[in-house]
């Protein structure tokens, strides 16, 4: 017997203890995907992301359907290999994990050179891994990591913070009294200002230069603590401030 007709004999043997699976079984399975997807679907739902509850779950239940049917067809694969017929094992769920990526695409928003949805198509991404390990029967495995997933996306940004980079511009007049007003909240607040670059917007229906619209594009290094929106709604307090927002880096 050679090296391949080896190799074929131990393929058929493990084939043979796939057991076959019940219609009890696969319900349990499809269940449990349902409500995998559905919980972390709720979180991403509460904050308002693109993907909410029911695309998770249909993305989790279509994993665990194509794990199912594979499962299946493995239990059945044995009669074919003695028959000399190859059989590529795992073929149709990679293609679900790689497939999954068009669809987590659509997640993902552009606008104003702002990227965002990234997070919701990591969050697909692994929901189908789940459907999966649900599908093939790796409950455990998916209540571990389902629970890791959700604690990422919960609880982890507000146990661990992170001084951030960010650059604000603040559009504002009477730069006489305005401009130690902003550097007096940014020195307040422990903010350290790492750039500054200044625009002046000249208005042609007036010669008085306190009337002109001053743009200041700051970069800077926000404490973990800290929140932007509160620096928006501080800062707004100023009738002279009219605008303050978030600029990519």
């Amino acid at each position: 017997m050679n090296r391949n007709t080896e190799k074929d004999v131990e393929h058929v043997d493990i084939l043979i203890q796939v057991k076959a699976l019940t219609w009890h079984e696969v319900l349990i399975r499809i269940i449990a995907a349902v409500t995998v997807g559905c919980v972390i679907g709720i979180e991403r739902e509460y904050k308002n992301r693109p993907a909410g509850m029911r695309t998770h779950s249909l993305v989790c239940l279509g994993a665990a359907v194509v794990a199912v049917l594979e499962g299946l067809m493995l239990h059945s694969a044995g009669d074919l290999l003695h028959d000399g017929v190859s059989i590529t094992i795992g073929r149709m769920t990679a293609q679900v994990i790689s497939g999954i990526g068009f669809l987590g695409a659509g997640t993902i928003f552009i606008a104003q050179k702002k990227i965002s949805g990234l997070t919701t198509a990591a969050s697909l991404w692994n929901v189908a891994c789940l459907g999966v390990m649900i599908g093939f029967g790796y409950y455990y495995l998916a209540l571990i990591i389902g629970s890791f997933i959700i604690l990422v996306l919960s609880v982890s940004q507000r146990v661990i913070r992170v001084n951030t980079i960010k650059r604000v511009e603040i559009r504002f007049t009477n730069r006489r009294s305005t401009l130690p007003f902003i550097n007096d909240y940014l020195q307040k607040n422990k903010i350290k200002v790492l750039d500054i670059d200044f625009h002046i917007a000249h208005l042609p229906s007036t010669d008085n230069p306190e009337d002109n619209v001053y743009i200041n594009l700051y970069t800077m290094h926000l404490p973990s603590e800290f929140h932007f929106s509160d620096m928006v709604a501080e800062l707004s307090e100023n009738v002279d401030i009219q605008v303050v927002r978030m600029r990519n880096v």
